[in-house]
């Protein structure tokens, strides 16, 4: 049997638990989305500062790594390609120049910075997607979620996740040593949105009428199970036909969806979020080192430079996106302004760069300042310009999918 201290492992999860919640339950007091705080507390555990988490710790990896499994199985449960359809040219349109602009002005900044190809690909790509979770909550907490820019800003948001995760899929084949070139590139999103068709097509077939079945003579309780199973089952086999692992568990929240018992599932999937979400945001708060972010030390002036360059290229790239759709009649800074917070896809890129060694501890650093800057600064500039907060309009079946990522 090998050896395990098990003593040690329950001590360190309670401990990082005990952090991301209490750290969670301050940022929300202070009327900031939860993944601040979790980040925070894994900045404060890491190597860095009191030494007690390491994210490259197998266990701690592969805990991480189950949360996000079950964060883009959420995701895709919460996401409506219907609703994604009827928001329109707009919406599509804010998407597309959102992404487009954010990684060409990241990419372009870091390379004028001295960092290298691979690096600075990695670098534009955590600038792509933008944080539906926190946008939704936002608008719904000011009651806005029926305005038309509310509609476009969701719409779009949720096809920056769709298009985020196919970035992220390159982005791992990039990092695996596949072919850098414009071929290359071409191959792995066409693998990434090929297993997510074939994903859809199959499912769609066999999917619900097993969950029909599931509901007549199944007993309570297990159709989550089943559905933690169907996520599991195609992250593995996305990962073994070369696409990354997510897209599989985002396309078995898309098939669920429409399952009469996706409530239940969608409760049931909440619960285990609220366990091993965390833990992926701690951990990536732990490969912070905090060192190279202090401004009284000369060395980390390109560190900070970096985080900088990519906290304006990050703004000025989604701002600029809600002007795209020029015959639309509402309030463009309104859009724009919705689609600056970065969140779970950012992280994502970062860590996996982080871990394949295409970036380094400074550039690591740099993303994860851009991330939280992003999210900090966007809640209160939206309701500076919206206004008064009118009647709760918040969706019942997202309460779930917010309470899975942590939002206030």
């Amino acid at each position: 049997m090998p050896h395990l201290d098990v003593a040690h492992f329950l001590g360190l999860l309670a401990a990082m638990l005990a952090a991301a919640k209490l750290a969670g339950a301050l940022a929300r007091w202070a009327g900031q989305p939860a993944v601040l705080g979790e980040l925070a507390a894994g900045v404060v555990l890491g190597t860095s500062i009191v030494g007690l988490v390491d994210p490259t710790n197998e266990t701690v990896y592969i805990l991480a790594q189950t949360g996000v499994v079950l964060l883009l199985f959420e995701t895709g449960l919460a996401t409506d390609l219907r609703e994604l359809l009827r928001a329109g040219a707009a919406a599509a349109a804010v998407a597309v120049v959102g992404v487009g602009l954010s990684f060409s002005l990241g990419y372009a900044a870091c390379r004028l910075l001295g960092v290298g190809g691979l690096a600075a690909i990695v670098a534009g790509a955590s600038l792509t997607a933008t944080s539906v979770g926190i946008t939704a909550r936002v608008l719904s907490d000011l009651g806005r979620l029926g305005d038309p820019e509310a509609r476009v800003i969701v719409g779009a948001a949720v096809l920056d996740d769709v298009l985020g995760l196919a970035i992220l899929a390159v982005v791992a084949g990039l990092t695996r040593g596949q072919e850098t070139s414009a071929v290359g590139v071409a191959e792995t999103a066409a693998m990434a949105f090929g297993f997510l068709a074939a994903a859809l097509l199959l499912g769609d077939l066999l999917v619900p009428p097993l969950f029909r079945l599931v509901g007549r003579v199944a007993r309570p309780g297990t159709a989550p199970g089943l559905a933690v199973l169907l996520a599991f089952g195609l992250a593995w086999l996305a990962a073994r036909a070369g696409s990354a692992a997510i897209i599989g568990a985002f396309a078995a929240g898309l098939l669920l969806r429409a399952a009469p018992q996706a409530p239940e599932i969608e409760r049931g999937v909440a619960h285990l979020g609220h366990f091993f979400v965390p833990l992926f945001f701690v951990s990536v708060g732990a490969a912070v080192d905090v060192r190279l972010l202090n401004p009284m030390d000369r060395a980390n002036g390109r560190t900070l430079l970096v985080g900088g360059v990519l906290v304006v290229a990050a703004v000025a790239a989604k701002l600029l996106a809600g002007y795209a759709p020029v015959w639309f009649r509402g309030r463009k800074p309104v859009i724009g302004v919705g689609m600056v917070p970065r969140g779970e896809v950012s992280l994502l890129v970062a860590q996996l760069g982080l871990g394949s060694g295409v970036i380094d501890q400074g550039l690591f650093s740099a993303v994860t300042l851009m991330v939280m800057a992003t999210t900090l600064v966007s809640p209160p500039w939206l309701k500076l310009l919206l206004g008064p907060k009118h009647p709760d309009e918040r969706p019942p079946e997202r309460r779930g999918f917010e309470e899975l990522v942590g939002e206030p």
